[in-house]
């Protein structure tokens, strides 16, 4: 894909979440607000680092030393917004829900794309081996708190929210055991329309 063709890929996808009946639609379930418009965020700035990659600049390259930079930050993004209060401020604060517009692709997205090539394996490994007990963590920690976490979202939503984490993060689980230790690399579909193996 070309640059060009990326950019306005981007900007397209980021306008037809920003559109009111979108983010409704989006941020009025927990789960969903949590798995689907929030991965969607990140996913714009993963195309995005796609159409800019040709053009880092070289001294920001070598200051990603490792991606360790770059990925502290994607670390620190991510968990800001799974963070209760920060759902709710996202829901109640249209100037919060723009921060997290423009933080989830620029901040997270974006260096997750351009630092997750530079990581050797033994680091991706430690991102995911961290960041799935993580996932399952905060799923059961919404399972049981007694009391909403969210002002914005019912109890019953909440456990809704706290299951699918737990899902997620058995299924994520599997997939990085079978590819860790299996050896199975699915054909997937690059950004750039060529197969290639992950």
């Amino acid at each position: 894909m070309s640059p060009r063709l990326c950019f306005v890929a981007v900007i397209g996808s980021w306008l037809a979440l920003w559109l009111w009946p979108v983010r409704i639609a989006l941020e009025s379930d927990m789960a969903v607000h949590m798995t689907i418009q929030v991965p969607l965020l990140i996913g714009i700035g993963l195309l995005l680092a796609s159409g800019v990659r040709a053009y880092e600049p070289r001294w920001l390259a070598d200051a990603d030393w490792l991606g360790i930079p770059g990925i502290v930050m994607v670390v620190l993004g991510t968990s800001f917004w799974m963070l209760p209060r920060a759902l709710d401020r996202a829901v109640a604060d249209p100037l919060v829900d723009a921060a997290k517009f423009l933080s989830l692709p620029l901040l997270v997205g974006l260096p997750l794309g351009l630092s997750w090539r530079r990581m050797p394996p033994l680091g991706r490994a430690f991102i995911w081996a961290n960041f799935i007990p993580k996932l399952g963590a905060i799923g059961g920690l919404y399972l049981a708190a007694p009391t909403r976490l969210c002002a914005y979202y019912r109890l019953d939503q909440q456990a809704v929210a706290g299951w699918t984490l737990i899902v997620l993060a058995v299924v994520l689980g599997l997939l990085w055991f079978i590819v860790a230790f299996v050896g199975y690399r699915p054909r997937i579909i690059s950004l750039t329309g060529q197969m290639s193996h992950r």
